[in-house]
């Protein structure tokens, strides 16, 4: 059963007011999630509520199967502690994402864990297409994992912020782009899934993905870089994802850099997946090639060195432009693209950044993220059950 939808708070301490349960069994099972398993008196005396509150909740969450009991560790003095940990098979959810080459539908459980995975590519995105890739998709999923369907708390979609925008880009037909304008995303899915939706920015939602399920536990200050067929970023600040006003905080796809003739274009036209799907086309080779071989381009050696040469140099100025803002420890950086690719792309822009005069600013940390291709899709899916289980 879901806990309520409250607003996302900071889990730095409870209280035991019987108006706040809902907020105190957030902050019990956000404890668990960041933590790990652990027995009730350290949860009571991390979150400042008193030991009764805390058994009460952990009683009370165990009889709705979002908690299981561990073994019990016996200690010098007292009684044997017992650990609680999350229930994974307790709470399932589905993420979408909706990406401009491509869509991916996944399903998780309650630690975000991927259970099922179904993905398509596209030469542009249709509201139909995309419709009847969710629909089968669902169908399939749950046709393979039928008791999960009864545990999904709602379904999570990651899309591009105006879809419709780049028309000429994919070479998309402005009539079935436009209809995307037009359409309430989050109505039409409900309609057709009869979940509760959410729906954020792509690059957002991938560095979520990041943040609860890759390296957010080793950095609390980080931006995010997500190549996909246009770069994206996302951006945490003490431990938390700051989307900004309207969801697209470190977007960097508009970024400003310099176009090599004197003046400037964005960072978008210069470092993205679709710079390297249009040097493929102009050597005669099939750009889709990418998304129907998503772990093997060794059939571009040649394009993809340039790429990553390219790529890297307005990577590192995009880094730099970063930090002369806010002050952060690491760039991760990820994308839809072989490991080995990424790896290589990391370790370029590593060395193009050190090539830069900063005096000023303090040098972080640039290294490969670790969630990975699917990020965009995890991390939507993972936005209900963080909705509508925990704090932060």
């Amino acid at each position: 059963m879901p806990l309520g939808n409250s607003d996302i708070l900071d889990p730095e301490g409870g209280a035991n007011q019987s108006g706040l349960r809902d907020q105190n069994a957030r902050l019990v099972l956000s404890y668990i999630r960041r933590h790990g398993a652990m027995p009730s008196a350290e949860i009571a005396r991390r979150s400042g509520l008193s030991a009764q509150t805390v058994s009460n909740i952990i009683r009370a969450l165990e009889a709705e199967d979002l908690l299981l009991r561990g073994k019990a560790v016996k200690g010098k003095v007292g009684k044997p502690s017992i650990p609680v940990k999350l229930n994974p098979s307790g709470v399932n959810a589905l993420g979408l994402s909706i990406g401009r080459r491509s869509a991916e539908l996944v399903l998780i459980d309650f630690n975000g864990t991927q259970l099922a995975s179904i993905g398509t590519s596209y030469p542009y995105p249709t509201i139909e297409g995309v419709f009847t890739f969710l629909r089968t998709g669902i169908d399939k999923i749950f046709s393979e994992s039928p008791k999960s369907r009864d545990r999904v708390t709602g379904i999570g979609i990651a899309r591009p912020s105006k879809l419709w925008d780049w028309l000429e880009v994919v070479d998309a037909p402005e009539d079935a782009m436009r209809k995307w304008q037009d359409l309430d995303l989050e109505q039409a899915v409900s309609q057709e899934t009869g979940l509760e939706v959410y729906v954020e920015n792509d690059a957002t939602s991938a560095c979520v993905a990041e943040h609860l399920l890759g390296r957010g536990s080793e950095f609390s200050d980080f931006a995010y870089i997500f190549m996909g067929a246009f770069v994206g970023g996302g951006l945490v600040l003490n431990g938390k994802v700051f989307p900004g006003r309207t969801g697209n905080a470190a977007a960097l796809g508009p970024m400003p850099v310099p176009d090599g003739k004197g003046g400037t274009t964005e960072l978008l036209n210069v470092a993205s997946l679709h710079v390297l799907e249009t040097a493929l086309d102009r050597s005669g080779l099939d750009p889709m090639t990418l998304r129907h071989n998503p772990n093997d381009w060794s059939f571009c050696k040649a394009q993809v060195t340039d790429w990553v040469d390219q790529t890297s140099q307005y990577l590192a100025l995009a880094s730099a432009a970063i930090l002369s803002v806010i002050e952060v420890e690491a760039i991760l950086i990820d994308g839809a693209m072989p490991r080995s690719v990424c790896t290589r792309l990391v370790e370029k822009t590593k060395t193009q950044f050190d090539q830069l005069e900063l005096a000023v600013i303090k040098r972080p940390t640039i290294e490969h993220a670790k969630v990975g291709r699917s990020a965009r899709s995890l991390g939507a899916a993972l936005l209900p059950i963080h909705a509508r289980y925990f704090l932060a």
